[in-house]
């Protein structure tokens, strides 16, 4: 582990100092006092337990200790100037585009948040966010028209050539408007349910297996009155001017929740619970907008 009190400063000086082989001339370049340098110089040596210098007739030059210590200074200084050249290099240039695609409950619930993050960086690029089913989405990855799928873990052997990165969990809800008769009645019974049309995800959709499990377990093979829908806008217009009811994820309708305008029905959903992450491309490394789009989404994420 590298001493704590060595500093950039230290190195920068050092690697004048050794090039010019001169305290004064060193000086002069970095445009510091000579009695600057030299502190410098001797706090580093007394950093080191090791004289790096040695006088040379007017001049100095480097000794042993200062040519070993000089060959990992310099490589440590570049590397540390090529990572800030690189950055700045990013910053100044059209960054590429950021490309995602976000299931309807990340889109509500994580990707407003986010894309504020990401703003914030000021990096100038293009972002696009397109909302579809998991099995399209997916699939746009693949073809390279997206860069990133937020949203459920989808079944593995829709994962081939893809990473998943789970970073939170969610469930489905079953979803009313406010003052729904399920709600005011207090009592509630699943069978009931037959009786209200009922907004299902699409059997193209990552939470229908989840959602389908559910019914079934609980003795609903079947629901008369079913419309099948991946819109969330539709959703949200019918549940509030209806008595229908929304299977959909939470996080699709969580401020609808917090806000009153709808309620959950006392259902226990617990066991429709499943990862929501972020899925690329296994074989390509992520761009630096892309790397600080992921990081973004990561702390929204923690939030909820």
């Amino acid at each position: 582990m590298m001493d704590k009190r060595i500093k950039l400063r230290h190195l920068q000086i050092f690697i004048e100092v050794a090039r010019q082989k001169s305290v004064g001339k060193a000086a002069n370049v970095l445009a510091v006092s000579q009695p600057a340098v030299t502190k410098t110089i001797r706090e580093l040596e007394e950093i080191l337990e090791v004289k790096l210098f040695e006088k040379e007739g007017r001049g100095i030059r480097l000794g042993r200790f200062g040519e070993v210590f000089l060959r990992h200074a310099g490589a440590s200084v570049a590397a540390v100037q090529q990572g800030v050249d690189s950055v700045l290099q990013a910053a100044r240039q059209s960054a590429p585009p950021v490309r995602i695609g976000a299931l309807p409950t990340v889109s509500a619930r994580i990707m407003p948040d986010a894309i504020k993050l990401y703003l914030k960086e000021n990096l100038g690029n293009e972002i696009k966010i397109v909302t579809g089913e998991n099995l399209v989405l997916l699939e746009q990855l693949r073809l390279a028209e997206l860069d990133l799928v937020v949203g459920r873990l989808a079944a593995p052997e829709k994962m081939t050539g893809l990473s998943f990165e789970h970073i939170y969990s969610e469930q489905v809800v079953f979803a009313v408007r406010a003052g729904h008769p399920l709600v005011m009645s207090g009592q509630l019974h699943l069978e009931t349910l037959r009786d209200y049309p009922i907004l299902m995800p699409t059997k193209a959709s990552v939470i229908r297996p989840f959602v389908e499990r559910f019914l079934l377990t609980n003795g609903i093979p079947e629901l008369p009155s079913q419309i099948e829908t991946v819109s969330d806008s539709f959703g949200r217009a019918f549940i509030r001017s209806s008595d229908a009811v929304w299977i959909i994820s939470e996080g699709v309708v969580a401020n609808d929740l917090r806000d009153g305008r709808m309620a959950a029905l006392p259902i226990d959903t617990s066991e429709t619970r499943g990862a929501v992450g972020l899925t690329t491309r296994a074989d390509e490394d992520p761009s630096a907008p892309l790397s600080i789009m992921c990081q973004c989404i990561r702390a929204v994420a923690k939030q909820h």
